[in-house]
């Protein structure tokens, strides 16, 4: 797995992520095809495109997310995680974190919470009214 161009911090995430999920590098068979869409005669050349199977999950993964072969091989580990993740746990870790951001996005502020910001939002108008320019009729 030494060949992914990121960063040695993010490989070793990745590697401790599946050490935690018990998912071996050798139960991943890694495909390569041409990728479609964007990217213009690179993609028509180059087999930037990945498939991943996980031998005994059965689940597979397709990511062709950019033009990097290396990147995208990457990519399509973390997404396969998430997917071996998501079928062990009932979740994925990171789609549980972002309904909690919406969820508190969407919650009703408190009065106090409100009051404030409608007095902040009440003196940064006084503060513009006082640069306007004064007229003399």
């Amino acid at each position: 797995m030494s060949a992914l161009p990121v960063s040695r911090e993010k490989e070793e995430r990745l590697a401790r992520r599946m050490a935690a999920l018990g998912v071996r590098e050798a139960e991943i068979e890694e495909t390569f095809v041409r990728s479609g869409g964007h990217g213009g005669q690179n993609v028509n050349k180059v087999s930037t495109c990945v498939m991943l199977l996980h031998g005994p999950s059965g689940l597979s993964v397709k990511c062709q997310a950019t033009r990097q072969q290396g990147l995208n091989r990457y990519i399509a580990r973390q997404l396969l995680l998430d997917k071996i993740e998501e079928k062990k746990n009932g979740f994925v870790a990171a789609q549980r974190t972002e309904m909690e951001k919406i969820r508190r996005q969407k919650r009703k502020r408190s009065r106090r919470a409100k009051a404030r910001m409608l007095a902040d939002k009440s003196q940064h108008a006084d503060k513009k009214a006082a640069r306007r320019a004064v007229r003399l009729d």
